[in-house]
């Protein structure tokens, strides 16, 4: 299984796409980034500019584009303080969702320390041991204690670099007045929730983010004369970034921008970061600090992992996406699965013998396996009306890697397996285009009909071969026990079908002497 994790995030939008191994540990495949400041001039209540939402919308249109391009089976996507506080953050969700297909979920503050506290002891091993994570973004902070498989405590705090910043910042260098302001801010947010953690005690700090990932980069090459070719658990002793703190404060921005291993995206918010990382560094009393390069977009792929261990199996067992949500849909639906899969067999094969009449191609025929599938799935909520229900647990199953057009011709095929035939005068149906609405025909035509051959859901029918004889079509059915039933019922569903293609339709019967149930139904060859 292949998943992509967006973290939306205040000062940058991130995707990570990883490929789950069977043991349930991933591999990343590829990684993108753009720094698009969405959270400059939008938090506390105020609109994201216009600009910022442009630069987002294009970011995650490449991002959407790059996951197709590796197949994806879940984008997994996470907006954070800026979407959560603008007062146009809904309009932002809701254009990403128009632009993209991507469904962002708005995640509260102590979510977020949840699935940054999951990645972080995911990538640095912590032992037994209780460890404090560290995330400075733009817009928040967040601090947790926990051990490998627990949060004691974890809390998220607005005193973010863009946040600080724009509030405390006025002039470059920054004066000792503005950066006293701003660790009083920050020992004002967080000073009792870090006596909690001091007390709890903890044996490790760990710190994620560009933020500090960028400060570690920056004091690494201060240390040793050369910026780091790997961040990974590399660990920074705090008096580092004090002195760091120290140095970036006297710079103006042309100055810092010099200085090694600066990330020149990051060089006007680094001492807001330098200030807020050494205050909580040294309100911690900690000595060192472990950077991780594991942050909220890991934390989104291994929550969603430890959620659906059933459908990561499934992705070994069913590689195509498409295939495994319509299965994954119909086994949440409790679907009765011989007779599911007998009438998908039998549509199959009705369906590749008539090709030269009803004319339609590969992609309608995946439809009709799909739609097959699930026609049932509707007795889940109740049988009178089971049609009815299928067509809307198909339309609002989340079924991934379809376009909306295809769900919407699969959900009216199961509607019209049974009961009242495709009218204009159904919504749903009249909204089609007009080959669409004759593929809906033709498909619920041919899943009625293979419906009937499967009458008492028995599977007797173990083999269909359409002969043409006198301008009809006779199906001849290899059955392994009584198919009386199933010939009544398919003649009595047969209308639409025979309307479907200008045919006559009858069925013979020929029992099978050898005993074989449920064999290829497509014949060896064609008349």
């Amino acid at each position: 299984m292949r998943l992509a994790a967006i973290d939306i995030g205040t000062n940058s939008v991130h995707m990570l796409i990883v490929r789950v191994r069977a043991d349930l540990s991933f591999e990343v495949v590829d990684r993108e980034k753009a720094m698009v400041r969405l959270g400059a001039g939008g938090l506390g209540g105020r609109k994201l500019s216009a600009d910022a939402m442009h630069a987002g919308l294009e970011a995650l249109s490449r991002f959407t584009r790059l996951a197709e391009a590796h197949r994806v089976d879940q984008i997994l996507a996470a907006a954070t303080s800026a979407a959560r506080e603008a007062e146009n953050g809904g309009e932002f969700l809701s254009r990403i969702r128009h632009a993209t297909g991507i469904r962002p979920r708005v995640i509260s503050g102590a979510e977020e320390a949840r699935l940054i506290h999951l990645a972080a002891v995911y990538g640095v091993d912590v032992g037994g041991g209780r460890a404090v994570v560290l995330d400075v973004g733009g817009g928040s902070v967040e601090i947790t204690l926990g051990t490998a498989t627990s949060i004691q405590l974890a809390r998220s705090f607005k005193i973010g670099v863009i946040r600080l910043t724009e509030r405390f910042v006025h002039s470059d260098p920054v004066t000792r007045g503005d950066e006293r302001r701003i660790e009083q801010q920050v020992v004002q947010e967080v000073g009792r929730h870090v006596e909690q953690v001091v007390a709890a005690g903890f044996d490790r700090v760990i710190g994620t983010s560009g933020t500090i990932l960028g400060l570690g980069a920056v004091a690494s090459a201060a240390a040793t004369g050369t910026p780091p070719d790997e961040l990974r658990n590399r660990r920074i002793p705090a008096r580092q970034i004090r002195r760091l703190r120290r140095d970036v404060a006297t710079r103006n921005l042309e100055q810092r921008l010099a200085m090694p291993g600066m990330d020149p995206k990051r060089a006007d918010l680094i001492v807001t970061g330098a200030i807020v990382l050494d205050t909580l560094l040294r309100l911690l009393g900690a000595e060192e600090l472990t950077l991780c390069d594991l942050a909220l977009r890991e934390g989104l792929v291994l929550d969603y992992i430890g959620r659906h261990r059933r459908q990561i199996a499934h992705a070994d067992r069913i590689p195509d996406v498409r295939r495994r949500s319509t299965i994954e849909l119909a086994e949440r639906c409790n679907y009765h699965v011989d007779h599911a899969h007998q009438v998908a067999r039998l549509a199959l094969a009705l369906f590749d013998q008539t090709r030269a009449v009803h004319g339609l191609g590969e992609r309608e025929r995946e439809w009709l396996e799909y739609a097959s599938l699930m026609h049932d799935i509707g007795v889940h909520i109740s049988y009178a009306r089971h049609h009815k229900h299928s067509q809307y647990l198909i339309k609002n199953g989340d079924l991934r890697g379809f376009h909306p057009d295809e769900i919407d011709v699969m959900a009216l095929v199961a509607r019209y397996h049974r009961r009242a035939e495709p009218s204009r005068d159904h919504p749903e149906y009249g909204r089609l285009s007009p080959p669409l609405r004759r593929t809906v025909r033709t498909l619920a035509a041919i899943v009625r009909l293979a419906e009937g051959l499967d009458r008492s859901h028995s599977q007797v029918v173990s083999g269909v071969e359409v002969v043409e004889r006198n301008a009809a079509l006779e199906l001849r059915l290899t059955t392994t026990s009584d198919a009386e039933l199933e010939i009544w019922a398919a003649h009595r569903q047969a209308g639409p079908f025979e309307a479907a293609i200008g045919r006559a339709v009858r069925c013979e019967a020929h029992p099978d002497q050898t005993g074989v149930r449920n064999a290829d139904l497509t014949p060896q060859k064609r008349r």
